[in-house]
């Protein structure tokens, strides 16, 4: 039986509607192709009292150092209006040399790539090739790569090097590599007064004046110019409420929304201390709250021999020789760097998230041959 292609695994992992939190049928669909070409597979799932059960998938072959991995996920983000779609969205359509579906491009066919280029280079005569893929990316990543990875070092699996296969390029396969991310923070402000009538202000407190002048000061300084490596941290207020649509009564609450990506100069402890220094800045004694989310700190992989040896496969495939940047959101990298050097690249991302998702099927054949020579020159 002859080996799948990178596009027809794409395919058939498009076909699954493996919207957060449900696997629905892609874990299954990697799992059979990789036990199919001879690695063990596991499946790994975690639960949380708070958030949904997930999924998980972990397979490798061979064993011992080096150890390289491939991460990834194969859930994906609902694909909203389907009648807006000009091929179903999770069809994996074919049409004018693209492949359409949701997580074409972020980042099924990625998974695709890398277990195709698996596939061809074969078991290495020393070392070890693994797949840590979950199904709680596009989610809150309580269940998926984090607790994944413990559970891998519990069985005593040591990575050495890690590629993500998250679509890191702007216009051009080739283009961009991502080495390192931003940190995010975000946290929820709360001032809360007594309601009233408009008309009696002084039988009433308004908790919309000192919210506003705390947004002000916290969105009006900059929190830096940037690093060698980093773009400027920024804080962007992204909600204002008060869950009042009268407009005769003075609320009882009001509440701002805000998210901070932040680089190499401020850790998130250090950045919730400043956030506090502003508000009372702005305040003074008027009582207030902030409710603070789970946080993720900036990272950066040192450029060395294994971001060398990624760019030269990109380059020597593409043609390109790639921007490497910390630009961009994030990715589950963030957990992977505390365990061992990590490099992001995939495809272009255009249409991530979009209506009409899809990615040139002539890309997925070229980041196949990325990946295969990323595991030639690594196994070397």
């Amino acid at each position: 039986m002859s080996e799948l292609t990178a596009l027809e695994i794409a395919q058939a992992l498009i076909r699954c509607p493996s919207v957060t939190p449900a696997e629905g049928g892609a874990l299954e669909t990697l799992g059979r192709v990789l036990r199919d070409a001879g690695y063990e597979v596991h499946r790994v799932p975690f639960s949380d009292m708070n958030t949904p059960d997930i999924d998980n998938l972990f397979a490798k072959i061979g064993s011992g150092a080096p150890h390289f991995v491939f991460a990834g996920h194969t859930d994906v983000v609902p694909p909203g209006n389907e009648a807006s779609w000009t091929h179903a969205p999770f069809s994996g359509d074919i049409a004018n040399g693209e492949l359409y579906g949701r997580g074409a491009c972020d980042m099924k066919s990625a998974i695709a790539a890398f277990a195709a280029a698996a596939i061809q280079f074969g078991k290495p005569k020393r070392g070890t090739i693994s797949f840590l893929i979950t199904g709680d990316e596009e989610g809150p990543a309580v269940n998926g790569t984090r607790k994944l990875l413990r559970w891998a070092r519990e069985r005593g699996e040591r990575f050495d090097h890690c590629i993500v296969g998250e679509p890191t390029n702007v216009g051009a396969l080739g283009d961009m590599a991502k080495i390192g991310r931003r940190g995010s923070l975000s946290g929820t402000l709360i001032f809360r007064g007594l309601q009233g009538h408009v008309a009696y202000p002084h039988l009433a407190d308004n908790p919309v004046p000192p919210l506003i002048r705390a947004v002000a000061v916290l969105s009006g300084e900059p929190l830096d110019k940037g690093t060698e490596h980093f773009d400027a941290s920024n804080l962007e207020i992204t909600s204002l409420e008060t869950g009042n649509r009268a407009f005769n009564v003075i609320p009882a609450e009001g509440r701002a929304q805000f998210n901070i990506r932040f680089n190499d100069l401020h850790t998130a402890e250090s950045l919730r201390d400043l956030v506090l220094q502003r508000v009372m800045q702005a305040v003074g004694d008027t009582p207030f709250q902030i409710d603070w989310e789970p946080s993720s700190d900036c990272f950066l992989t040192q450029r060395g021999a294994f971001t060398d040896l990624v760019s030269d496969a990109i380059k020597e495939t593409t043609g390109t020789a790639p921007k490497l940047s910390t630009s961009g959101g994030t990715s589950d990298a963030r957990f992977i760097k505390d365990y061992c050097p990590v490099v992001e690249f995939g495809l272009v991302g255009q249409t991530m998230h979009k209506i009409d998702e899809r990615v040139p099927v002539s890309d997925i054949e070229k980041l196949t041959q990325v990946y295969l020579r990323v595991l030639t020159r690594y196994f070397a």
